[in-house]
């Protein structure tokens, strides 16, 4: 019968003994039971120390664990970890306790410090204790004998240890998967830029290694870290191939990387790609179709008629002559720079977004009824929100409707008018000056038009060409050194930062910058930001030089300008912006330090920066100027759009200070960073704040909501459609304030942004950060200051599409599933005559009714009888089916019910819903598009939104072909597009509606 030891003071005893085995025993011992009697054994940790120490006893390590082991209990880990280093092999990783998960996880940490330091530092200042190195090899490598592969690699990574990263990736049963699992770890993850620049090329090695490589995470890779040379190879050698379904993967992984919106990058990559044989690249191309009926419209914007800009592709008829592979080459190529140059997608998304508009006109019609003549900021409101909710579809429709009353605006009023046609013809490349020529700065005698006119036209090219400038960056320079008029320099600044994004041209920025040294305070403001946008995450020094001229100038406006610009030239640079970001907010200017915070915000986007979260939360708390402690706010929603659930919980005791401005920042963070979630959490800490005290707090916080819920159905969610509600009560208030109003007139143009049919994203699908997304927000996040900037919201709108394309890229009429209820993801209903009017007009309406109603029945009887008299059988047919002997009547393209009772009783809403290429596809709903298992068209990447290439498994079979027709374009007496509005919309639907009849005779008695 064993005995149970009820005290370790004997085993103490034993270890003053001197025969080696009765230490031994004691040890071993004290060993087993140190979580029972570590206080009494604490008492002889000196003793035992002594035994670890001497070098001539043979189990200095049993004895170093006994120790560790006592300093775990004590709570000192430090201590525990040193003799667990001591202790060798003995200390065992496999044992699954909590004394040795605890201390291995202390070592790693212990260790991945010392290997940051040594690292940062370039050189081996700090000596790494190689047992510690030990202990963490071997946790490594049980952790990958055992297949936890993710947790080796987590560990590897946070270690700085590729070389085990490598091994982790080989040695596990699915590396394809592996890899994209550390992709999306060192973007979550590692927060030092330098270091994820190393992990990515590691996986890009390890990638090209594989026998079938993943071509579209190699070039996302290859983009992130800035090298064009790599991708351009591997798109030349997908278009060199015969196979078709490489070509389709070449255009996918471009479709891919245009979502990311780099120019500059995009651009590189098109000029890299090898050309054709010189003798046969004299002329341009229009690349041969192999569709005969491709001819018969000369308007088709399809992806064969993109204009190359080079001039190094074949002509047509060389063609004909040319190897039938390189026939093939020169074909495939010249759509890959249409694509690459973004021309394609942004005239797909143009005709998408035309041939699917749903805006509702008469919400715009409420809106302007509503407004008074007097108040010039609810009229600019109402100019800005119909070009948001238009914005794209080319549909002017209200303005042409609203001459007379869009004349009344005056100065910056007529600036913005003039820039929002801008944003409704936003992606017309190819005929943007023509659309805006009427207002253009006019060169000779015939010129002196209005130049808030012209300026605002300017503007507006930079919005129809932001991020895809190279055909009108010439024309907005002309146009900048002709003009001495400060805003047309206004204009003509805001357009070129807008059309040259992120291309840095040198010869540009010295254009802009000696607007800047006039020393103009309106002309100055708008150099500052487009220096920002030219130079959008370059780190350039020249940035110095801006922040030198900041503290030179008298103006505010220059200065706020400048400190804006200064933010977007370090967009993405996180630590390297360090010093630049200390400078500025450590500046005793407000608005320089209002310009750091920016400068934090975008330097480091979408990263959930700790450190970056712990400055700005100390500003918005602590620094003295309000304007500061509002934009330290909303830039925590920058920083942390990658995990939107995040920022309620962040913000939420922020949303409740005292400060009106915190709170304003609170709103903003929020609607940043949860843009187009529908967020439960965000929606609740908004909706108290859209009834703010404070009248611009609401304003922000309205204008928020609008972000969160945009392309949020009202039977997702039922706030929304409460949200809708109180817009219009807010709007048709007569008493309510101006910041106020203007808050809700601009949020009913964000939830129908686009027709219905964009929403805001900040993320491409690939989980990298949409550069033209966010300058867009971070920009328009100042129109507080500058009612103009409103419009670069427009920038952060993406089409909530799914576009199939074929090999030839156009767009094949086929079926998919959505496996969800319809309405979930419905268009919102159309409005209705707004309550004010309809109490008005309702006795009479209801008069007029009953004798239509009255004289119609009395038809219908005897067309009833002639009927019965015909054709009974089939009479008491579709009486049964309209319900208890009433059935429903419908003559002239109205309808009626005879009986309300009659109605009969709704169908149960189906589960699915099927949808045709290309398809209205919301954010929330993508995780039920499924392909139908006898589809004819394969997708060559799973993506459930967005450009997908397609492969055609029935290629023999004749293909029905969509988006064949571009929106017609052609000047309008008001100087913008005569476009016609697609059937379907509010506006085509007032046009078509026939004259209703008039009633019948009838005699009038008292």
């Amino acid at each position: 019968m064993a005995t149970m030891v009820s005290s370790a003071a004997a085993l103490l005893a034993m270890l003053s003994e001197n025969h080696p085995s009765l230490k031994l025993h004691a040890l071993s011992n004290l060993n087993s039971f140190a979580q029972y009697f570590w206080p009494e054994i604490s008492t002889s940790v000196p003793l035992i120390e002594s035994l670890y120490e001497d070098e001539d006893f043979s189990q200095r390590q049993l004895a170093a664990l006994v120790v560790s082991k006592v300093f775990y209990y004590l709570g000192e880990l430090n201590d525990s970890l040193s003799y667990a280093l001591g202790a060798g092999p003995l200390f065992d990783v496999s044992e699954e306790s909590d004394y040795v998960r605890t201390l291995l996880d202390k070592a790693i940490d212990e260790y991945a410090g010392l290997r940051n330091k040594v690292v940062k530092a370039n050189a081996e200042t700090e000596k790494i204790d190689s047992r510690l190195e030990a202990i963490v090899e071997r946790m490594l490598e049980k952790c990958i004998f055992d297949g936890r592969y993710q947790q080796a690699i987590g560990m590897a990574i946070e270690c700085r240890r590729l070389d085990k990263l490598e091994e982790a990736i080989m040695r596990s049963d699915n590396v394809q998967g592996t890899l994209s699992y550390c992709i999306n770890l060192s973007h979550a993850y590692v927060n030092w830029r330098e270091y994820r620049h190393e992990v990515l090329c590691l996986l890009v090695r390890v990638y090209q290694k594989l026998p079938s490589p993943d071509y579209l995470s190699i070039c996302q890779c290859l983009m992130f870290l800035d090298k064009p040379e790599g991708v351009a190879d591997i798109l030349e050698k997908l278009l060199r191939s015969d196979k078709e379904d490489d070509a389709l993967l070449a255009f996918q992984i471009a479709f891919d990387l245009v979502e990311n919106e780099r120019q500059a990058f995009l651009l590189n990559v098109r000029d890299r790609l090898s050309k054709p044989p010189k003798s046969l690249s004299s002329e341009q191309v229009q690349p041969v179709s192999e569709d005969p009926q491709s001819s018969q419209n000369e308007n088709a914007a399809t992806s064969e008629d993109v204009q190359m800009t080079d001039g190094n592709i074949a002509s047509k008829g060389n063609l004909h002559e040319m190897d039938p592979i390189e026939k093939i080459y020169a074909v495939r190529l010249s759509k890959m720079k249409g694509v690459l140059s973004g021309e394609t997608s942004i005239q797909l998304t143009l005709q998408f977004l035309y041939s699917h508009n749903k805006s509702d006109l008469l919400i715009l019609k409420t809106i302007k009824q509503s407004v008074e003549m007097r108040n010039s900021v609810c009229h600019s409101a109402t100019i800005y929100t119909n070009a948001i909710m238009h914005a794209g579809t080319t549909v002017d429709t209200f303005l042409r409707e609203n001459l007379d009353w869009l004349s009344r605006a005056t100065n910056w009023a007529k600036f913005s008018a003039t820039a929002g046609l801008g944003v409704i013809h936003r992606g017309h490349l190819q005929q943007g000056r023509s659309l805006m020529a009427p207002y253009l700065p006019q060169t000779g005698a015939g010129g002196g038009g209005s130049p808030y006119s012209e300026g605002g036209a300017l503007y507006a090219l930079g919005l129809i060409h932001a991020n895809h400038g190279e055909g009108i960056k010439q024309f907005l320079r002309d146009s900048l050194h002709s003009a001495d008029v400060e805003v047309i320099q206004h204009g003509a600044c805001l357009g070129l930062g807008l059309a040259a994004l992120g291309t840095a041209d040198e010869d540009i920025f010295e254009d802009i910058k000696n607007v800047l040294f006039t020393d103009s305070a309106v002309a100055g403001e708008a150099a500052g930001i487009a220096m920002g946008l030219l130079m959008v995450g370059t780190a350039s020094e020249k940035a110095g030089e801006m922040l030198a001229y900041a503290h030179e100038t008298q103006h505010e406006k220059i200065i706020r300008g400048i400190a804006l610009g200064i933010a977007l030239t370090v967009y993405g640079r996180e630590e390297e912006a360090d010093t630049l970001i200390e400078q500025m907010t450590r500046d005793q200017d407000p608005i320089l330090r209002y310009g750091g915070m920016y400068a934090l915000a975008l330097a480091y986007r979408g990263t959930s920066n700790n450190k970056a979260i712990r400055q700005l939360l100390h500003f918005a708390v602590s620094d003295v100027s309000d304007d500061v402690r509002r934009t330290a706010v909303l830039a925590l929603g920058f920083v942390l759009y990658s995990e939107p659930e995040q920022t309620p919980r962040i913000v939420s005791l922020l949303s409740e200070s005292y400060n009106p401005h915190v709170r304003y920042g609170a709103a903003l963070a929020v609607g940043i960073s949860c843009a187009g979630t529908g967020l439960s959490e965000a929606i609740s800490l908004l909706e108290p704040l859209t009834s703010d005290v404070v009248d611009f707090v609401r304003q922000g916080a309205l204008i928020a909501m609008a972000m969160v819920m945009v392309q949020i159905s009202e039977a997702s969610d039922s706030r929304v459609g409460t949200f809708r509600r109180q817009l219009e009560k807010i709007i048709l208030d007569k008493h309510e304030d101006t910041m106020s109003k203007m808050g809700a007139i601009l949020a009913s143009g964000i939830l129908d942004a686009g027709g219905r049919n964009v929403t805001i994203r900040l993320l491409s699908k690939t989980k990298h950060d949409k550069v033209t997304a966010v300058v867009g927000l971070a920009v328009f996040s100042q129109f507080w200051y500058w009612y103009p900037l409103i419009y670069f919201i427009s920038l952060s709108f993406s089409p909530t599409a799914f576009i199939g394309l074929n090999c030839d890229l156009k767009v094949p009429r086929f079926e998919f599933l959505s496996h969800a209820k319809p309405s979930l993801f419905e268009y919102p209903k159309p409005t209705t005559v707004p309550t004010t009017t309809s109490t008005v007009k309702l006795p009479t309406a209801v008069l007029s009714t009953s004798v239509k109603t009255k004289a119609r029945a009395k038809k219908e009887a005897e067309q009833k009888t002639i009927a019965e008299k015909t054709s009974g059988a089939e009479t008491s047919t579709s009486a049964s089916a309209t319900g208890k002997g009433k059935m429903s009547v419908e003559k002239d393209g109205e309808s009626m019910q005879v009986d309300s009772q009659s109605e009969k009783k709704a169908d149960p809403e189906p589960s699915f819903e099927i949808l045709t290429n290309p398809a209205r596809v919301v954010p929330a709903q993508e995780k039920y598009i499924k392909f139908l298992e006898e589809s004819r068209y394969v997708p060559v990447k799973l993506a459930p939104s967005g450009f997908v290439l397609l492969k055609d498994l029935r290629p023999s079979e004749p293909e029905f072909l969509s988006l064949t027709d571009a929106p017609s374009s052609t000047p309008s007496a008001a100087g913008g597009s005569a476009a016609t509005p697609q059937q379907g919309s509010t506006a085509a639907t007032m046009a078509v509606d026939e004259e209703p009849q008039p009633p019948q005779p009838f005699e009038y008695t008292s």
